[in-house]
């Protein structure tokens, strides 16, 4: 019906259009943002599923943090012990010279002195060594929890004394031929427990580089699995962008050409 009130033809042709300008201005969202859900009507169900793996990734890769500082704290203590070893051997060096007869009663004065020295330098060690005012050589009580995902998913890293007292070394002395002997039998029972602590403290970081490892994996494939989610597919994007713009190209020049059937009725009351 040709008529001049209603331009049905042209309410329809711009119902169409509005419709493809929506859809080419969400292929252009998707395309500009590289996201296939921007937001929750895009896919409710989708960015419930996003959101939540987002959560899981996050905790994955902090867990991984945490591990490392766990790694960063053993390296920072077992380069401290390494020093400790190496006084201990140092001591037990002297101890072992001074336990002989040759020397006079002034030379083994000498060697006591370093050897006291070398002591103190232990004690010292053990109180200053520090990862984020967290001492782990001053004390035998107490440890810290590394903690890498749920609850009771972590690592127990003790404390140990490497203290002179801890060691059992803070009464020596080699004034004496008895008393160097001595101290190379306390000696003994101190490098013993020295070099167990590192080699527990070697195994502990051995075990925090694996679940770094790991935990890196795991945020990997799930990071793989939200892309799948969430990204945009830019072909299949891209080809829906281009029949959207010429959905929307047809529909400006139908909508162009229904506004003007009414003027075609005018012509009829000429």
């Amino acid at each position: 019906m040709l008529a001049i009130k209603n331009n049905i033809m042209a309410a329809n042709a711009a119902r169409h259009l509005g419709n493809s300008y929506d859809a080419l201005a969400k292929s252009v969202e998707r395309l500009a943002s590289g996201l296939r859900i921007n937001t929750a009507k895009d896919d409710a169900a989708g960015l419930a599923v996003r959101e939540l793996m987002r959560a899981d990734i996050a905790v994955l890769q902090q867990g991984a943090r945490n591990a490392q500082d766990g790694i960063s704290l053993l390296q920072t203590t077992e380069g401290a012990m390494q020093t400790i070893d190496d006084l201990l051997v140092r001591m037990k060096q002297l101890a072992q010279q001074a336990a002989t007869g040759t020397y006079s009663p002034a030379q083994r004065t000498i060697m006591s002195s370093e050897f006291k020295e070398l002591a103190a330098e232990i004690e010292r060690i053990a109180g200053a060594e520090q990862f984020n005012a967290i001492s782990m050589l001053n004390s035998a009580s107490g440890s810290v929890s590394i903690v890498f995902g749920d609850a009771g998913d972590s690592m127990t890293l003790d404390k140990t004394d490497m203290t002179k007292s801890g060691l059992g070394i803070d009464a020596l002395g080699l004034s004496t031929t008895s008393s160097a002997q001595t101290a190379l039998t306390t000696l003994d029972t101190a490098i013993s427990d020295a070099t167990t602590a590192r080699a527990d403290f070697g195994a502990k970081m051995n075990r925090l580089e694996n679940t770094v490892g790991v935990l890196n994996v795991q945020a990997e494939n799930l990071m793989a699995a939200e892309s799948r989610i969430s990204d945009v597919d830019v072909a299949t994007e891209m080809a829906a962008m281009t029949r959207n713009q010429v959905l929307a190209q047809a529909g400006v020049a139908m909508l162009a050409q229904a506004n003007m059937m009414p003027q075609m009725a005018l012509t009829l009351l000429r």
